[in-house]
């Protein structure tokens, strides 16, 4: 796609839904925080299923380390690698309370530094969280960037680079938020809904489907 390709493309997913959000369930950066390391190999569903009734009861640093693992296991224990999950926010836990202050810390280096948070989840928490205009590549945003012709690339880290570059300044911010709602609904992975998407006209995808039909899926 060359640039004013891209200013389409997004301007349409624009006034198709201005104002993008993550569809886990938070209230400060903490719960989300929270709600995205339980996301991994997880639906959001799951994780706000068992959050719902977690964060009523233990939605800071203090409150989840005093529950402990086992006290944490009857909320999270339906969602994918929970133990692993639960010992993880331990111990992030006891390093927010110890090195931040119990504050979910605001730069890169620091979210990395906690358990189970990689480069991806550190893009969610400073783009949803604090508003900075990174993307966090998931399954979703890598089909859709090289799918469409968006931000081709041969690994996440690629693909991040590209979309840096190449959205457009004035879409950046959301950008992360409506390539996984694309990805999810629209351009999914065996079945992408050719006809009925509102970028289609600007996709570069040569396989694509019409109305019932499935010729193919990256």
């Amino acid at each position: 796609m060359n640039l004013e390709q891209r200013s389409a493309f997004f301007a349409q997913l624009k006034a198709n839904n201005p104002n993008p959000e993550t569809e886990l369930e938070y209230s400060s950066p903490f719960e989300l925080l929270v709600a995205v390391l339980l996301s991994a190999q997880a639906t959001d569903i799951s994780v706000n299923k068992g959050t719902r009734q977690l964060f009523k009861i233990a939605n800071t640093p203090a409150a989840l380390l005093a529950l402990g693992e086992e006290g944490v296991r009857p909320f999270i224990e339906h969602i994918g690698l929970f133990r692993t999950k639960g010992k993880h926010l331990q111990e992030t836990c006891r390093l927010l309370l110890e090195r931040h202050g119990g504050e979910v810390p605001r730069t890169r280096e620091a979210l990395e530094a906690l358990p189970g948070v990689g480069r991806k989840t550190a893009n969610v928490i400073l783009n949803t969280a604090f508003g900075e205009p990174t993307m966090a590549v998931d399954t979703h945003i890598f089909r859709v960037s090289n799918r469409t012709g968006l931000a081709p690339g041969k690994d996440v880290l690629k693909v991040e680079q590209q979309l840096l570059k190449r959205v457009p300044k004035e879409y950046l911010l959301d950008a992360h938020h409506w390539l996984i709602l694309h990805g999810r609904y629209v351009c999914k992975a065996r079945s992408p809904e050719c006809a009925q998407c509102i970028v289609e006209p600007l996709c570069g995808y040569r396989q694509k489907t019409g109305k019932g039909q499935i010729r193919g899926a990256i």
